[in-house]
């Protein structure tokens, strides 16, 4: 019998994956890969809202989460992932710039917010009023990163490539017994995927389609994050991903004419330059209508978990997510409220 049955490979079942196994557990992976957004999604990671200068909760602890699961990750897989680039924000105004300065006072946000104003100049964007600088912000190669980890499984024989079928999933007193597989513990993070789960199927998990194009500007000569009315990202070889958008109603993976129209126009209004469009991406991100991950367990049957809901921001969550659902089961650490599933179920 192992210790935990993992449904779902993104950025959430990988990172229960990795930190049950640093507190030497056993481990079985399964997923088809069908619905995770981590595939499409730009990897950012970035501790504020700058839309609205809000400072996200406990956000520091999330990066030295992130920093040590990915750092030792990047150790045992060989392979560079996680990359540091400063993020800039446009200003537009002198205005904006005051408001930049009066959130850069706010407690949160002082750590994270540098007061220094950045004038570089790009060949591309024209900023007369500079940027603003955005501290510990970067991106992960989630796509490399994915292939890597599951490709480190596979070799340890912890991997199997299949649509998980809920109809073979016994409960037993003492776990669950899945094919030939028993386990004494299962975790669902199937992402969006969580619709066709009997088990948690009834929790709000909404979902925002998002879509990113990758660009070719040769003349763009942008080495950070550009974080405006969208954001621009330098991956190399005059190559940018541009994003994103956010969709409520269309839960497909497929790429729309009308997100590609919306990322040139905005694109037109910063950059002077030409670009050509190489690529068009979509993914659904597993969102909750109070923005707030799926933690907890099934109350009704103590073997099985759901780790979920990260949304938009799962590059930064993951880490701390997993940790606090593991110390849960294994140590009875309590879950905070605003992330446990009970939060629901207490309503309903």
């Amino acid at each position: 019998m192992i210790d935990y049955l993992i449904i779902g490979s993104g950025l959430a079942g990988i990172a229960f994956a990795e930190t049950a196994l640093m507190h030497n557990k056993t481990i079985f992976v399964i997923d088809a890969d069908l619905h995770h957004s981590s595939k499409v999604a730009a990897g950012l990671y970035n501790p504020v809202v700058l839309k609205r200068y809000t400072a996200l909760a406990n956000a520091g602890a999330q990066l030295d989460a992130m920093d040590a699961l990915y750092d030792a990750l990047e150790v045992k897989l060989g392979f560079k992932f996680k990359h540091e680039l400063p993020m800039l924000r446009k200003f537009y105004s002198i205005e904006e710039q005051n408001n930049w300065f009066a959130a850069a006072d706010k407690p949160g946000l002082s750590d994270f917010l540098s007061t220094n104003l950045v004038y570089r100049k790009f060949s591309g964007i024209d900023s007369p009023f500079g940027y603003g600088k955005v501290n510990r912000t970067g991106y992960v190669d989630t796509v490399g990163f994915l292939e890597a980890y599951r490709g480190w499984l596979t070799k340890e024989h912890l991997f199997s490539d299949e649509i998980f079928d809920y109809s073979q999933l016994n409960i037993r007193e003492n776990g669950i017994v899945y094919k030939n597989i028993e386990a004494k513990h299962i975790i669902f993070a199937e992402g969006f995927g969580l619709h066709a789960n009997p088990y948690f199927r009834d929790l709000p998990l909404e979902g925002a389609k998002g879509e990113l194009l990758l660009i070719k500007a040769p003349q763009l000569s942008l080495d950070v994050l550009l974080n405006t009315n969208l954001f621009v990202l330098p991956v190399g070889n005059d190559l940018f991903k541009v994003g994103a958008t956010y969709n409520w109603t269309d839960k497909t993976e497929i790429p729309t004419h009308a997100a590609r129209e919306e990322l040139i126009a905005r694109l037109n209004e910063i950059l002077t330059c030409d670009f050509e469009i190489i690529e068009q991406k979509a993914g659904v991100r597993p969102t909750v209508k109070d923005r707030k991950p799926l933690l907890g367990t099934h109350p009704e049957i103590a073997s099985v978990h759901i780790l979920n809901g990260l949304g938009t921001r799962g590059v930064m969550l993951a880490p701390m997510m997993a940790k606090m659902l593991f110390d849960y089961i294994e140590n009875e650490v309590p879950l905070p409220i605003e992330i446990d599933i009970r939060r629901f179920m207490a309503k309903g």
